[in-house]
């Protein structure tokens, strides 16, 4: 992450009340962990986007949540960005990630999408993928066969048992990568058992 002024952390996930607490809606639940944390709050609407900004970490920091749904995550924050002029490395991706056993963290950056739609999609948008993306690890049902329902389902108890425990260690690496940069936050959190 470059030191230059403004940051931006987008966290994906689907609107509405029908995904709100669902696998694939992680993202929203790390950035709206991360607002809260810092006493904020994103009650503002720009490009298909709740908002706000504030200082994180002694950083101007813009959060933000696409309302554009999933598969369209590219669209809202590549305006966001060229708008406010943010370059494509001090923008932090928050999403879920099958292939990472549930509450598993691992930071990327630089990275192909690895078959999710949203970061598939914010590749396409920037023509690059130079973002930092943090991957947050809500398991695999097995088989190609119920990956949709898998990912928009309900947490299960033990995983809701788990839940603030992953989102607590999620907003930390986003916290890392601000205050320390991302080799410093890979080399703590991806490394932790």
């Amino acid at each position: 992450m470059s030191d230059s002024s403004l940051k931006l952390i987008a966290g994906l996930g689907n609107p509405g009340k029908d995904y709100a607490r669902t696998r694939h809606n992680i993202g929203f639940l790390v950035v709206d962990a991360l607002a809260s944390g810092s006493s904020l709050e994103l009650n503002k609407s720009r490009f298909e986007s709740a908002y706000v900004k504030g200082k994180i970490k002694g950083r101007d920091v813009f959060l933000i949540k696409p309302m554009s749904y999933m598969n369209r995550s590219g669209g809202p924050v590549q305006k966001f960005a060229a708008y406010y002029k943010i370059q494509l490395p001090n923008i932090i991706i928050v999403h879920d990630d099958m292939d990472l056993d549930f509450g598993k963290i691992k930071i990327v950056q630089g990275r192909g999408h690895g078959g999710h739609n949203g970061v598939r999609s914010i590749i396409d948008s920037f023509g690059r993928k130079e973002c930092i993306r943090v991957r947050v690890g809500v398991g695999h049902p097995g088989g190609q066969r119920g990956v949709t329902g898998h990912v928009l389902g309900r947490f299960t108890p033990d995983e809701q048992n788990e839940l603030d425990a992953t989102l607590e260690v999620a907003v930390k690496a986003c916290l890392l990568i601000l205050d320390k940069g991302i080799t410093h936050a890979m080399n703590r959190v991806n490394t932790r058992r």
